[in-house]
């Protein structure tokens, strides 16, 4: 089997295939954005798959499933030995009301929330330090996007977490961040149909390496 081709992740330290394995499906059903029903066993299957074809990342967060997504992605990596493990990414910020479930998730980058969403991945996930950590959009509380990011430099030095990243963020927050710590990754919403991240947050992020 020919090798997958991997790349760097910004300047980060983190050499990542071009395909990864994406976990939000498998979070199941019960909350605003479920996919429906799934089948832990079938999902765990699928994610030993993947490694086994070379993929050597898994992108989850916190709010799918409501934290199922991250649970089965950590019943998955305990069947995987330690060398064969891939990295594991996962977002936070979005904060749902466990009495509503099929409400939209508050947007929360407040430090103290950072933090408690952070402890609580590292246990789901089973794991010591979270490869990537992003924020999955930017707060809708007015929490300064400095002081969210500082949190994010702080987890990281902890070495709670690895790489920092952000999710649908505008280049004026990408910059305000980025004044604070270096942006490790940019996960925007782009396709053939959506496009406007290649005329301002990509550039922005090749010219920032990001």
């Amino acid at each position: 089997m020919k090798a997958l081709l991997k790349r760097p992740l910004g300047t980060s330290d983190l050499q990542i295939t071009q395909v990864g394995f994406g976990a939000w499906a498998i979070g199941g059903g019960g909350w605003a954005y479920g996919w429906g029903s799934q089948d832990d066993a079938d999902s765990i299957a699928a994610i030993r798959h993947a490694v086994n074809r070379g993929i050597n990342w898994i992108d989850t967060a916190a709010i799918y499933g409501l934290g199922h997504s991250e649970e089965v992605v950590g019943r998955a990596l305990r069947e995987i030995p330690a060398v064969e493990r891939p990295y594991v990414f996962t977002k936070g910020g979005m904060v749902p009301d466990p009495s509503r479930p099929f409400e939209e998730p508050q947007r929360n980058l407040r430090p103290e929330s950072i933090q408690k969403e952070v402890e609580t991945s590292l246990r789901r996930l089973g794991v010591e330090r979270i490869d990537l950590y992003q924020f999955h959009w930017p707060d809708g509380l007015g929490t300064p996007v400095e002081e969210s990011w500082g949190e994010m430099s702080r987890l990281i030095r902890e070495g709670k977490v690895r790489a920092g990243g952000v999710s649908n963020f505008d280049v004026g927050l990408l910059d305000r961040a980025e004044h604070v710590r270096h942006v490790d990754s940019l996960q925007p919403p782009f396709s053939l149909i959506r496009r406007q991240a290649a005329g301002d947050v990509i550039p922005w992020s090749a010219a920032n390496g990001t």
